[in-house]
């Protein structure tokens, strides 16, 4: 397994123009085996793309919470042959209890990344089963942390947005909900509605057809089509009181 390309040793931004935001959950147990440059590293890190740091007892060593995505990490930031047995022997137990772990191992050297390669199979792991991200320092791997709690907040974001979008489609599109706002119109009938829902099919469509384009293709009168044309096009209209 490749390691990958070094990045910058200072803090700098590392989401796009997106940004990031959300709260980082640090392992007390993991903050107190680092050395503190590591931990100012994190901090500023952090700061620099609008996360909140909480130092916390928990079992990953890092939970983020980000856009509605929860995920959680194990950043081994020193791996040798007298840890390796009780490494992955946490990593099987942590992706038991969280959906969304990743693990991340900083492997500066041909040896441990040999070592790595070795244990991985030896210790019955499944690919993808958590997701392992190798990295040749520690403020890379930090850095490939973040980003990946941004990018799935941004998916989770992206998704629940979709969702709504086609459920407001589907809601404004349904027959019941169309007949409620067209008969609103004044002078509008459920006769009417059921016309235009099976001629045009959608409150968009209708508010989008002309005067002639609803003679054409419904048996509404001259007039109705009139006001419909003007209901959706004219502020005026819609806006003046009515009286029935």
């Amino acid at each position: 397994m490749a390691n990958v390309k070094e990045t910058a040793q200072f803090p700098q931004k590392s989401m796009n123009s997106g940004g990031g935001g959300g709260v980082c959950m640090m392992s007390n147990t993991w903050r107190d085996e680092q050395h503190p440059s590591f931990i100012n590293f994190i901090s500023a890190f952090l700061a620099a793309n609008s996360f909140r740091l909480n130092f916390v007892p928990i079992t990953p060593d890092f939970i983020f919470n980000c856009g509605g995505s929860s995920v959680a990490f194990i950043f081994m930031t020193s791996l040798d042959s007298g840890t390796i047995s009780q490494f992955f022997g946490r990593v099987q137990k942590l992706k038991l209890q969280f959906a969304n772990l990743y693990v991340v191992i900083t492997l500066p050297t041909k040896e441990q990344n040999d070592l790595f390669v070795r244990s991985y199979f030896k210790f019955g792991m499944e690919l993808g089963k958590p997701t392992f991200v190798l990295v040749k320092d520690l403020e890379m791997g930090f850095e490939k942390i973040t980003k990946i709690a941004h990018s799935r907040g941004v998916c989770k974001r992206e998704d629940a947005t979709t969702k709504l979008k086609a459920e407001r489609k589907q809601t404004v599109q349904t027959p019941g909900i169309l007949q409620k706002v067209i008969t609103a119109i004044p002078g509008i009938d459920n006769h009417d509605a059921n016309a235009l829902n099976q001629a045009i099919g959608s409150i968009e469509g209708i508010a989008k057809a002309s005067k002639e384009h609803i003679m054409e293709n419904t048996d509404l009168s001259a007039d109705k089509a009139q006001v419909l044309s003007r209901f959706f096009r004219d502020p005026k209209f819609y806006l003046s009181p009515k009286i029935n």
